[in-house]
Order: C-alpha cells, then sequence, then structure tokens
C-alpha cells in the first residue's frame, strides 16, 4: 500500500525504515489505554502519599482504632489479725490496800487471792477510805484485772485503769492494785481487842 498519503490524512499502517511494515492502534483503542494508565497512576500516588505512622502507633494516620479501655486494678484489703496473750496469774503481781475501818482485811482478801494463783505482794492500808471496792490495772492488764474481780465477786464495773488518784502510797512491781472497802467485810473477820478502858482496832 503506499505511504505517500497527504500529512494530515490519518495513516493505518507505515514503512519503518528498516522496511518493517507498522500497524498503529486505531485511534479510539490508544485513548482507552492512556485513560486507563492515567487512572491507575492516580491510585497509585494516592496510596504513595499516606503519611508517616506516628511514634508509638501501630495504625497508620487516618486508620480508625478501637477506642482505649482503661483497666483499673483489683485493691484487697487485708484485715490483720488481733491475737490476745492470756498472761498467768502467777506472772501478775497484785496488791492488795485496806480502804475500810475492817481489820485484816486486805491480808485476808490477799490471801484469798493468792490460793487463786496469783502473784501477790504484802497487804497495804490505803491513804484514804473507800465506799466500794475498786480493782485497778496498768496498761495491758485489764483481761487480769476483770479476772481478779471476777475471783472478788466484784461486779464488771469495779475494773478501771490506774491513775494518779487511786489513794496508794506507792504500788511496787504491782500490775493490779484491789482497794478494799466495806463491802468485802462479809468475807472477813474483825479482831477487836479491849483493854480496861478503851478499844483498840487494828487495820491492815
Amino acid at each position: 500500500m503506499p505511504d505517500d498519503l497527504p500529512g494530515d490524512f490519518p495513516r493505518t499502517r507505515w514503512r519503518a525504515p528498516d522496511g518493517r511494515v507498522v500497524h498503529p492502534l486505531p485511534v479510539g483503542r490508544a485513548t482507552v489505554v492512556l485513560v486507563v494508565f492515567v487512572a491507575v497512576t492516580v491510585v497509585l500516588l494516592g496510596k504513595a502519599d499516606v503519611g508517616p505512622v506516628p511514634a508509638g502507633s501501630s495504625s497508620p494516620v487516618g486508620a480508625s482504632s478501637a477506642p482505649a479501655v482503661t483497666t483499673h486494678p483489683s485493691t484487697t484489703t487485708t484485715v490483720p489479725s488481733t491475737t490476745t496473750t492470756t498472761i498467768p496469774p502467777s506472772s501478775v503481781d497484785v496488791l492488795v490496800a485496806n480502804g475500810s475501818q475492817v481489820n485484816g482485811l486486805a491480808g485476808r482478801t490477799t490471801a484469798t487471792l493468792k490460793s487463786a494463783g496469783w502473784g501477790t505482794l504484802p497487804a497495804v492500808n490505803a491513804t484514804a477510805q473507800v465506799t466500794k471496792t475498786m480493782v485497778y490495772y496498768l496498761a495491758g492488764f485489764e483481761p487480769s484485772a476483770a479476772a481478779v474481780a471476777a475471783a472478788l465477786q466484784l461486779p464488771a464495773d469495779a475494773v478501771a485503769p490506774y491513775t494518779g488518784g487511786v489513794p496508794v502510797g506507792t504500788i511496787g512491781s504491782a500490775k493490779v492494785v484491789v482497794v478494799a472497802g466495806p463491802d468485802l467485810a462479809s468475807a472477813a473477820s474483825t479482831t477487836t481487842t479491849t483493854p480496861a478502858t478503851s478499844t483498840t482496832s487494828r487495820r491492815g
């Protein structure tokens, strides 16, 4: 086929310098190929334009992520156990002071407690008279004082902490102090010495 067609006439084929006959693509097909190429290029450039992933993030920018879940650690409260140590009566020194007019009341009360297994100190006289028997305890010996009161058949309200107002001069090594009042007189005897002209009462 001749290849000397006018320049503005669309050619369907031409002869290359080496003698080969070249068939160009039809105009319509070439247009489609060009459009597809441009579309693919745009898509690839769009994917390559994704921003860098921020430090500490496992998802790229713009990617949806699940909301953060805050976990609160459980709290366990341990209540310490309370251990009550019972002190043997023989290890508790008890001092009995006579706060009544009954002779020998403190001595007999001391003997009663000693026979019950309590450690006892020599009986003394109180520095003042009392109306009822009280059992006083030093810090840490309240259970012992309650047991002494029970041994003397005294009510629970007869037990109280030892203070400087207790009518006893010195208590030495005593941990429990009993100030005997007239309510213990029924358990004690009274000794009366009658001289020719006077009566002498003895306490203790």
